[in-house]
């Protein structure tokens, strides 16, 4: 219900502020700008939801290949001490486990390509499980709020960005990036866990934040002393090689147990291009309501609010022109990009404002389009507490970004 009064807010907020405008300060144009901007947003979103066809067919055909060859079934093995415990309605080796692993490992890699898909065939499998089709499971929520987290473990499209806004080190916000982005995936999995009262305190959990902490260590002592312009080209093949490895392993896997390969491609490609139809209206939906709070400069007076709140009890408030891509962000990954050029363009890449902009863009997800397009490719319609369990997430992951930015560099 609460997407539905968030859905809802956007519209009803936005109409009262266009009728303000339009019969007191005399705005002529501010209905032709909500249609045009409702109709362009409509469109975009049925071209997303199209153009994941060719994505979607790919890698649905490549994970029913593994899955037939066994190997989804092994990496469900190899998560379970760990994933049992986020996931205690899962059964054990479940495809289910497999296919979130996957899409996890993608997602940090920065292969959104692939990690999208991958989600979406673990939702499938996890609506399998699921008694109530129309409302999400306790397992939904907890994947989904760690989606909307977004750990990404170097973020090369933002260091590109910097790069060609002109930083003098685009690759400075990666430490306290993966801080801040670890923060809200944390949080969002403790957030999740008290509402279904799962105790994560234990061995597995433990170990994978070790863990966890270990690989983001090592990551900055690797990239510590690279040149800036070698850090994208270099993670991106990095993730491009682990991930078609993945591919030739299940191609392997296949073979050696003398399955038809081809046919079980084709057989799990299907399942694509009617995934990539049925996302369509919900997509739709909540792009179509972002453009509408958007035009109306609703945004805009949220953020003047926010910083006159700041300055009224005293705080320093240089980060509030970097805010804008923090409210964006849960919203449109796209507006929430151009926002941080615009930032950066206006103040400068090495600027505080041009740094805080940058690791704000590369802390968390783009909470609402997750939701939409995941929860729609079930047809689930309750999502129950998922979405404020996002925002938490998403909420802390800004704090952390705005006191690191404030720690890293400013007044540096």
């Amino acid at each position: 219900m609460a997407l539905n009064y968030v859905w809802l807010g956007f519209f009803l907020i936005a109409f009262v502020v266009a009728v303000f405008k339009s019969v007191f300060l005399q705005d002529t144009a501010i209905f032709g700008d909500i249609m045009n901007g409702m109709l362009g947003s409509a469109k975009t979103g049925a071209e997303i939801s199209l153009g994941l066809a060719g994505v979607m067919t790919l890698w649905l055909g490549i994970m029913k290949v593994g899955e037939a060859a066994g190997m989804i079934n092994r990496f469900s093995r190899l998560v379970n001490p760990f994933f049992s415990k986020l996931f205690p309605l899962v059964p054990k080796g479940h495809p289910a486990m497999g296919s979130m692993m996957m899409n996890f490992s993608a997602s940090m890699l920065g292969l959104d390509n692939a990690a999208t898909p991958m989600g979406l065939k673990a939702m499938k499998e996890l609506q399998e499980l699921n008694d109530k089709p129309d409302t999400a499971s306790n397992p939904q929520i907890m994947f989904l709020v760690l989606n909307t987290a977004g750990v990404v473990l170097i973020p090369t499209s933002v260091i590109a960005l910097r790069k060609a806004a002109g930083a003098a080190n685009p690759a400075d916000i990666f430490v306290p990036t993966l801080i801040s982005t670890f923060v809200a995936f944390i949080i969002g999995m403790f957030t999740v866990a008290m509402y279904q009262r799962i105790n994560l305190f234990k061995l597995p959990v433990l170990v994978f934040l070790g863990g966890f902490g270990a690989v983001v260590t090592g990551l900055y002592f690797w990239v510590k002393h690279m040149p800036a312009e070698k850090i994208g080209p270099t993670m991106s093949n990095l993730g491009g090689g682990i991930i078609f490895s993945i591919v030739i392993l299940f191609l392997g896997a296949g073979i050696i147990k003398k399955i038809n390969v081809y046919d079980n491609f084709i057989e799990g490609a299907k399942e694509g291009f009617a995934v990539s139809v049925r996302i369509i209206p919900y997509l739709v939906g909540i792009l179509v309501a972002i453009s509408v709070f958007r035009t109306t400069g609703c945004m805009d007076y949220l953020i003047n609010a926010i910083a006159s709140v700041f300055s009224w009890m005293g705080f320093n408030t240089d980060f509030v022109p970097a805010l804008p891509v923090a409210l964006m962000k849960p919203l449109s990954g796209g507006g929430a990009r151009g926002l941080m050029i615009e930032v950066m363009t206006r103040y400068g890449a090495d600027s505080f404002q041009g740094k805080l902009a940058s690791v704000i863009q590369g802390t968390t997800e783009t909470t609402f389009y997750v939701l939409a397009v995941y929860f729609g490719s079930v047809n689930i319609k309750n999502t129950r507490y998922a979405l404020t369990a996002g925002l938490i997430a998403d909420f802390f992951g800004l704090l952390a970004a705005i006191l690191l930015g404030y720690l890293f560099f400013h007044g540096a």
